[in-house]
């Protein structure tokens, strides 16, 4: 069994393990995963299922706060973010990425699956157009109900203002 530290790559090294041609199919995912919770672990789960390694590109802490989470967001910086989505068993590889969307990294990838969540569109997924050019297919996969980051940290900053 790989330790968490093997799985992360830089992008560079990433492309140079993963290059074509390639016996395996790589399912693709990204985001910013910045309190892992029970939602996360089943939608890595599902996406592995749909091919042979999984790719998990982290936004880097810079691109994290770009997305208008809150101005202390993210949470855990992106070393440990990457850290802990290497721990589990789904995931094979964990990558980052600065930009405000990871569509350079997946088309020099080009993944064999390209996933996102169920609040995505097949429209509104970066790199879906370019995957789908290059024979891959694009999937969406339904979240599982009231479990989100954004969610746990209103709970605890309610608790925080109860108490």
């Amino acid at each position: 069994m790989r330790s968490p530290a093997e799985k992360i790559l830089t992008p560079e090294a990433l492309l140079e393990a993963l290059r074509r041609p390639r016996e395996r199919r790589v399912v693709f995912t990204n985001g910013v995963f910045d309190v892992l919770h029970r939602g996360h672990v089943d939608y890595l789960a599902r996406a592995k299922a749909l091919g042979d390694l999984l790719v998990v590109a982290v936004n880097t802490d810079e691109s994290a706060r770009r997305l208008g989470k809150g101005p202390d967001r993210p949470i855990n910086p992106q070393d440990d973010r990457a850290y802990v989505l290497a721990g589990l068993e789904s995931v094979d590889y964990v990558t980052h990425f600065g930009e405000d969307t990871p569509r350079e990294l997946i088309a020099a990838l080009l993944p064999d699956v390209l996933v996102k969540g169920g609040d995505y569109t097949r429209d509104t997924i970066a790199g879906a157009g370019e995957v789908e050019a290059a024979g891959g297919r694009v999937e969406v996969i339904s979240l599982v109900p009231g479990r989100s980051t954004t969610n746990i940290v209103q709970r605890i900053r309610q608790g925080a203002t109860d108490g």
